[in-house]
């Protein structure tokens, strides 16, 4: 594992830079993860997905199902591909703080 600077404090990461702490996830991490997921700036439709793959893994520990994320936020895949290039899974898991997903999101 590796020290990085995201938002401005050392962040625990693994090889493919998804962080190990979740809670200790805020915006501002977000917005650096993104700058390396090609996903920067974050629009409103990226807050939303973010803010949804954030409240889920918190509620139930784990990464939504893809058909889930797509009812949910009623963004259809290919909007969330434009959003996140790296996808639903390597992308937007990656900017919402979440381990890295090892289901189907």
């Amino acid at each position: 594992m590796a020290l990085v600077k995201l938002g401005g404090i050392d962040i625990e990461v693994d090889e493919d830079g998804f962080i190990q702490e979740p809670d200790k996830w805020n915006e501002a991490i977000a917005e650096d993860i993104a700058k390396t997921e090609e996903a920067y700036p974050l629009s409103e439709d990226s807050w939303k997905l973010v803010k949804y793959l954030r409240q889920y893994y918190l509620d139930y520990g784990i990464a939504p199902p893809i058909r889930m994320l797509v009812k949910q936020t009623g963004l259809d895949l290919k909007t969330i591909y434009k959003l996140f290039p790296g996808g639903p899974a390597k992308g937007a898991c990656k900017v919402a703080g979440l381990p890295k997903p090892t289901g189907c999101v």
